[in-house]
């Protein structure tokens, strides 16, 4: 399988090919979707707001929502944030207990794995 983007009409799309062998006999069907929205930009925290914990997205997705502020105490296991992956919505808890130093993401920005979502003092 070879995957290709395409733009028409100024829309990207991802296409996915799959290639006949030998013994092919009937046309693979493909299914054009339209090309994952740009990164939105994070919010710039300044160096001093950083925390000693970090919370890091387990999985690439969506910000749907953000449920505290920096400032907020936080007990662990506390909802920080929701993530929708895989048109599932996940909850992302506190680690540990403490008090929220910086929210590194907004609601509807994508994230990958590993992005740091939130910092704890």
């Amino acid at each position: 399988m070879k995957n290709y983007t395409i733009t028409v009409n100024g829309t990207a799309y991802d296409v996915t090919v799959e290639e006949g062998g030998a013994g092919s006999t009937a046309p693979k069907k493909s299914v054009a979707k339209p090309a994952a929205p740009a990164k939105a930009p994070k919010p710039a925290a300044p160096a001093n707001a950083q925390g000693a914990v970090k919370v890091n997205a387990p999985m690439p997705g969506k910000i749907l929502s953000v449920k505290v502020q920096a400032g907020d105490a936080v007990k662990k296991g506390d909802i920080i944030m929701i993530l929708e992956a895989m048109k599932m919505e996940n909850e992302i808890p506190a680690p540990q207990d403490g008090t929220i130093a910086s929210i590194n993401a907004n609601a509807g920005s994508t994230v990958e794995a590993g992005d740091v979502l939130a910092t704890l003092n």
